[in-house]
């Protein structure tokens, strides 16, 4: 169950950049997004009802609620989208692999966490990986202040991101399913939005374009309803630490998606960073232990 968790969630997460760059254009994004998040919560309550499963969370969960809304569906979102119109995509991709090391270092410092050491390990890895894999399209980009500005506000979007997993965690510990949660959440995320977005004037409509609705219904149902419940029900599992891995792993599959779409070129540097992004795969889930611990054991029975 987990492996297939993990495998949905970085397979469509690693294929929503598409279409957030076919959003991109005359709508601005805080419109966007609050679009998306009000569809999926919209379908997320519908799903609720069918499966009889209670709406409504326990008073304690409130706070909970209304800080993840916040952080994960709203200013999370926010941040990238503004990152990615000064900063390459491949720059914001190497700020958004640190999750799992924020999430490690947050989870130690508000909620008593065990630090992981083959999480973090499996973690630096991937970093070293993604940063290999986008070294070409970072190159004349770090003396720019903008795009420092940029970094800042992805490191920013990332923070959101560790912050709305742990709450997960914590709300899934009080017994909630992400389905519930998720819900309330991305409700509280898109009124937020859509608030803000009155307030600063944007107008509340949507590009008749069968590109901008396509993207904007893969985006809703693939990349929030489904995407979102299947991260966080591994966030419950597996924790924090090691679910977030895969977002070190979205990358690559959009690079295998902009190699047959895009005509991405592989070059020797970005072959050395996707080995050492599934030895980090590798080392973060402990499988190197245990594959030698048993090919060990195997040595010893036949000894």
């Amino acid at each position: 169950m987990n492996l297939f968790l993990y495998a949905i969630t970085v397979l469509i997460w690693g294929t929503t950049w598409i279409a957030i760059k076919w959003q991109l254009g005359s709508v601005p994004p805080p419109v966007s997004i609050a679009w998306r998040f009000w569809i999926a919560a919209l379908v997320l309550f519908a799903l609720l009802r069918i499966m009889r499963r209670p709406m409504w969370p326990p008073r304690a969960a409130w706070r909970f609620l209304f800080a993840q809304g916040l952080a994960l569906f709203c200013v999370n979102f926010l941040c990238f989208y503004y990152a990615e119109q000064v900063v390459p995509s491949g720059l914001v991709a190497v700020v958004f692999s640190t999750a799992p090391l924020l999430n490690s270092i947050n989870g130690r410092l508000f909620m008593g966490r065990p630090l992981q050491p083959s999480a973090i390990a499996g973690a630096m890895l991937g970093l070293v990986g993604i940063v290999c894999l986008f070294v070409q399209q970072m190159s004349g980009h770090l003396g720019d202040h903008a795009a420092w500005l940029g970094l800042g506000i992805a490191f920013l979007g990332t923070l959101c991101f560790s912050a709305g997993n742990l709450l997960s965690s914590r709300m899934q510990s009080m017994g909630l399913h992400p389905f519930a949660t998720n819900s309330w959440a991305m409700l509280i995320g898109a009124s937020v939005l859509t608030v803000g977005s009155v307030v600063a004037g944007f107008p509340f409509a949507i590009e008749p374009s069968a590109r901008y609705v396509g993207a904007l219904a893969y985006l809703a149902i693939f990349g929030s309803v489904i995407g979102f419940t299947a991260y966080l029900m591994l966030v419950g599992r597996i924790g924090p630490e090691r679910a977030a891995y895969s977002t070190v792993l979205f990358p690559i599959v959009a690079l295998a998606v902009s190699t047959v779409f895009d005509g991405y070129q592989w070059s020797a540097l970005a072959v050395v960073g996707l080995l050492l992004v599934v030895a980090g795969n590798l080392v973060a889930f402990d499988m190197t232990r245990r594959i030698f611990g048993r090919r060990g054991h195997c040595t010893n029975m036949k000894a």
